[in-house]
């Protein structure tokens, strides 16, 4: 017979026959002829009047008399909760696999599940065969309660929140009332089987929700035994998946995608979502986030709903940021510093000196000019200002999620939803692949472990080989700037005009040219090891054997953000605190592996660069995301459908159509954080350099809901629903992300900006009382007495029309007593960035910490609401409780029962005074 037992807080399914190893008896237990083999089509389960579970060849119905869209069995009743598919290639491995598949559907009957298998013969490419499965009543409630599920116990007679009075400014944007709340809001709790008549069961086929319903035959699918091989226990069904015994394990969409269905018992769900969320045409529309959680479960609810406020926050960091870079091109025109290197007079006679050894000529000052007016655009006033207000910004948006999802969790009835729960439930995985066992501490009950040792073994080979690839991330981009100090010279001698010493085209300076060709260069090489690491990262995390899934998705979540973070971000770190910063000066430069001379900045800065190279790494990244999340599915789709569209509709089952789809995998949220994880990255660390960076990325994202609703509405299986309070980990990456970004905007505007030599210059040098900024290229830059160039340095090209060039620094001249060392000047800029970065750090820091502790996690009204229904909840249980115990008073043992009474009297009396 089937026994559920349950072990702990972990529960299992424990199927076996009788202990005589009988088969069942009696007209329930047929044999069905499938193919020449025998294969139990039913035995005795939970439900003691189950019907025939397998259709024999010879009672084959013709499918044209069952719509294509038809979610039920053939007897037009038992709803589809799952399909397996599978495919008898007949190899070496066909007898083994049917082996395996003949046990697994028989532990899976006497779960009590019900299966119906389709032919090969009735499959669109006559090739697949296709599992059905579907749960009664009796598995659902028993599993209901395993899984804590909560059910409705009564409507919730709490009003509303009060309706905002600029509601009606927002009706263009709103969605239909339905779409938005396609269900009651009731009061729920744990579904017990043992109190049916509490809860709101209306019909029994529809009580539990498809989503809830296909968790549940997930959960049995997982842990459901399929035999044993070397002595190890083997079940669940994706170890059967991955060596081949199924092909695919997937629930059904409940049907088109562009249309609905003619079954009037089909929600029509897919098609409401496409129509109202997933076309990009309602890109300003509101997402319905209730529908998207019934039809997909919180966890995926959970994450368009982030992305959503995420996208919504993301508009005043854009509007500020196009601000400030209006102000940039409205005062281009009045910005002394390239006035004075597009003079003629000033920056036309100024020579520099060459840029790289013996290949590279002097330069006149003015062939930057260009490239000084456009780095104006980012390195102004108005950088300071949005570096602290993208601090604050960042604060506000971490803040107010909080608030957004603690508002959520109540909505979705996942206040009293534990983590722990999660944890304490094992990994199939874990499950088999540890033999060991011992007694838990807290259940007191044996269970599976993994021994010091082999932890200590794994973690060590896991952790070498993250460092393997972090080092090798590290050697590319040394690589790059090998790159770029090797091919400078090289675009240097293209570009240069010999004899004016001015450049060929005005704009594409061999800074530029080098700068473009090394970030593309570098975009290619980060998708190159992202492709592979993503493999090797998912490897290591297998090997380790994490215990519960929990356990697993945040150590993948760590190794793959380290990884993605050194990857995306280790070029932009060199450009913006070490390019230019270890150059030397003429006579004594400094040389990488001692071959190639460090690089410089432009006169103008390096910060243009660092918008470049941010510019074509985040932009690239987020095109080629779209592309690969877009485009490759529907081309896979469009490839696997080809042979349907030749076959009339009603051939073209619902099962088959959902086969014929993509996967979205365990993993498949996962990558969808980690992207969005990135791109914060990149308009939080890196923004001072780029005030457009919020633009682009709101841009993106408007594009990012419509392109993961509709390839999940239209180009993949539905997935598992699985259940989310939180977006996890990704919460602490994000506040990590958040202070660290707090300093890396300060050092980049001490460092890789002009804006602090600027201030000094103004304040402490200026001379010209009518304009201040008059004078200070010329003071920015040092003097070198050409003479003093050494063989190494020294141009091939001899010039004997002048004696001394300029370079970008701040030491005495040659006819100084100090000469070529640092000025008092450089000391006073140095201490000008150091006090900026104390000053900005601390400033912003702790308006953060004040705003942080201004802002409650929980809104005062939702806590109220809580409350409140834990209170309602409370009672209902009671008094329902009270009406049992008077019932027996009428029935059963009068002086027991009174005792009874009394104390649950008492357990309310306290609850309400509570």
């Amino acid at each position: 017979m089937n026994r559920l037992g349950k072990k702990g807080n972990e529960t299992f399914i424990e199927m076996a026959l009788s202990a005589d190893g009988e088969d069942c008896n009696g007209p329930l237990c047929e044999t069905v002829s499938t193919e020449g083999s025998e294969i139990p089509s039913s035995s005795e389960g939970l439900n003691s009047t189950e019907t025939t579970l397998l259709i024999p060849d010879h009672q084959v119905i013709d499918k044209r008399h069952q719509s294509k869209d038809s979610i039920f069995f053939r007897d037009g009743v038992r709803r589809i909760d799952f399909v397996l598919s599978y495919v008898d290639d007949f190899n070496k491995e066909w007898e083994k696999k049917w082996e395996r598949r003949k046990e697994f559907e028989s532990n899976l009957q006497k779960a009590g599940l019900e299966l119906e298998t389709e032919d090969k013969k009735e499959s669109e490419d006559g090739k697949i065969y296709f599992v059905k499965i579907h749960a009664p009543w009796e598995v659902l409630i028993t599993y209901a309660e395993v899984l804590n599920i909560k059910v409705p116990i009564k409507e919730n007679d709490i009003p509303s929140t009060v309706e905002n009075p600029l509601d009606c400014m927002l009706t263009p944007f709103r969605l239909p009332e339905k779409v938005m709340h396609p269900e009651p809001d009731y009061f729920t709790a744990p579904f017990s089987k043992d109190k049916q008549e509490l809860y709101l069961i209306n019909d029994e086929n529809t009580f539990f929700s498809p989503s809830m319903r296909n968790r549940i035959v997930n959960y049995i699918l997982t842990r459901c035994p399929y035999g044993t091989e070397e002595g190890k226990k083997k079940f669940g069904i994706k170890r059967l998946l991955n060596n081949g015994t199924y092909s695919a394990a997937y629930p059904l969409h409940d049907c088109q995608y562009w249309k609905k269905a003619n079954d009037p018992n089909c929600d029509n769900e897919r098609y409401t979502l496409y129509m109202e969320w997933a076309r990009f045409l309602r890109f300003y529309k509101e997402q319905p986030l209730d529908l998207i959680r019934k039809y997909y479960g919180e966890k995926i609810g959970i994450y368009f709903a982030w992305l959503g406020f995420y996208t919504e926050m993301l508009f005043l960091a854009a509007v500020v940021g196009l601000i400030c870079f209006l102000y940039g091109l409205f005062t281009m025109d009045e910005n002394m510093s390239s006035k004075e290197i597009c003079d003629p007079a000033i920056g036309g006679e100024i020579i520099m000196c060459p840029l790289c050894d013996r290949d590279c000529d002097y330069w006149r000052l003015n062939t930057t000019c260009e490239s000084s007016q456009y780095s104006h655009l980012f390195d102004n006033v108005a950088t300071v200002f949005f570096a602290i207000f993208m601090g604050i910004w960042v604060t506000l948006f971490l803040e107010f999620w909080k608030r957004r999802q603690a508002r959520l969790k109540y909505e979705w009835d996942l206040v009293d939803f534990e983590e722990e729960q999660q944890q304490l439930q094992l990994r199939p995985e874990y499950e088999a692949k540890c033999t060991q066992k011992k007694k838990n501490p807290v259940t007191q009950e044996m269970e599976p472990y993994l021994p010091l040792t082999s932890q200590a073994v794994r973690f060590c080979i896991s952790g070498t080989t993250v460092l393997f690839w972090v080092s090798l991330i590290i050697a590319s981009m040394i690589a790059v700037i090998v790159y770029r100090l090797a091919v400078y010279a090289a675009f240097a001698s293209l570009m240069e005009n010999i004899e004016t010493l001015q450049p060929i085209r005005g704009l594409l300076t061999p800074q530029l040219a080098t700068s473009v060709t090394a970030s593309c260069l570098n975009f290619v090489i980060i998708m190159i090891l992202n492709f592979i690491y993503e493999r090797i990262a998912i490897w290591i995390t297998d090997m380790e054997i994490p215990r519960t899934h929990m356990e697993y998705e945040n150590r993948l979540t760590m190794k793959m953000f380290l990884f993605q973070f050194v990857n995306y971000y280790s070029s932009c770190f060199y450009v913006a605190f070490f390019k230019g910063k270890f150059v030397g000066y003429p006579g004594a430069y400094t040389y990488m592996f001692n071959s190639w001379r460090n690089e410089e900045c432009d006169p103008a800065g390096c910060l243009i660069e660092l918008t470049t190279q941010l510019t074509i790494v985040m932009a690239g990244k987020q095109i080629w995301g779209n592309i690969q999340e877009a485009i490759v599915p529907w081309i896979c789709n469009w490839w696997g459908r080809r042979k349907a569209r030749n076959n009339p509709e009603n051939l073209y089952s619902r099962w088959e159509q959902d086969h014929d789809l993509q996967t979205f995998g365990a993993l498949g949220l996962f990558y969808e954080y980690l992207e969005m994880v990135i791109q914060f990255g990149f308009i939080t660390l890196f923004v001072a350099s780029f005030p457009l960076a919020p633009l682009l990325a709101l841009m993106n994202n408007i594009l990012e809901i419509r392109v993961d609703s509709w390839k999940l509405t239209t180009q993949y299986r539905r997935p598992v629903a699985a259940k989310a309070h939180s977006i996890g980990v990704w919460q602490e990456i994000l506040n990590g992300m958040a202070i660290l970004s707090v300093v890396t905007n300060a050092f980049i505007v001490a460092f890789t900006s002009d804006m602090i030599p600027r201030l000094v210059y103004y304040y402490a040098y200026s001379e010209n009382e009518e304009s201040p900024m008059s004078g200070y290229i010329n003071n920015s830059l040092s003097v070198f007495l050409i003479s003093d160039f050494p063989d190494r340095n020294k141009p091939k090209m001899v010039r004997d029309n002048f004696v001394i060039c300029r370079y970008r620094d701040y030491r005495y001249p040659p006819d100084h007593e100090r000469r070529y060392l640092h000025s008092m000047h450089f000391w006073h800029i140095l201490a000008a960035k150091l006090a900026f970065i104390i000053i900005m750090e601390h400033v912003v820091f702790i308006v953060k910490f004040f705003v942080a502790w201004m802002i409650p996690d929980v809104p005062a009204d939702v806590k109220a609401k809580i409350k409140r229904e834990k209170y309602l909840t409370q009672k209902i249980l009671h008094e329902y409780e009270l009406e049992k115990l008077k019932e027996r008073l009428c029935q059963g043992d009068k002086r027991a029962t009174e005792k009874e009474y009394i104390a649950t009297e008492g357990r309310m009396e306290l609850t309400i005074q509570m």
